[in-house]
């Protein structure tokens, strides 16, 4: 008995073959590939405002602060290279422009108002924005590596979220300086 495939089932077998192929080459899917991304690029605002922050805050609990934020987000941002590198996905190594632009706002501010506003603009907002880039992520992602540093990593924002605004309501309440 001949077992010789017909002409149809040899392209179906080959179309399946390309299929499995180009998915494989193709890596993540498109959400995985920008949380990566965005990801990376949050933590290298968080990591170069918190260290602003370092030699300009004034109050104590902001420079405090401004340490935790570099020292966790550059754990993370390790966290992050090395899934990335599994994943065979490169990052970027600086935030994006229009975070080092707002960097550069903040960077030309004196006295307290740096303070409050390095709270309001990296604590407070910055933190607003990735907590839902990680809830969906964490919700939505086809890569389970990714899905699972994402879940992982949404309980610190939310907490830096909260430890930030509890910060900020103490900040705000402080007169600013009469110089």
């Amino acid at each position: 008995m001949n077992h010789r495939a017909s002409p149809l089932t040899a392209l179906a077998f080959t179309t399946a073959l390309l299929w499995s192929t180009t998915a494989f080459a193709q890596g993540l899917a498109p959400i995985d590939k920008s949380f990566l991304q965005q990801a990376a690029e949050n933590g290298h605002a968080e990591v170069s405002a918190g260290r602003l922050a370092l030699t300009k805050a004034r109050n104590p609990k902001v420079r405090d602060f401004a340490q935790r934020m570099v020292d966790e987000h550059s754990k993370v941002g390790e966290e992050l290279r090395t899934l990335a590198a599994a994943k065979q996905q490169e990052l970027p190594n600086e935030p994006s422009m229009l975070q080092k632009g707002k960097e550069m706002i903040i960077a030309g501010l004196g006295d307290e108002t740096f303070d409050r506003r390095y709270l309001n603009q990296m604590g407070v907002e910055a933190t607003k924005s990735a907590i839902p880039l990680y809830e969906k992520t964490a919700l939505e992602s086809r890569d389970p590596e990714v899905k699972a540093f994402a879940s992982k990593h949404l309980p610190a924002l939310r907490e830096h979220l909260q430890a930030a605004q509890d910060l900020k309501v103490s900040v705000d309440q402080r007169p600013a300086s009469t110089k």
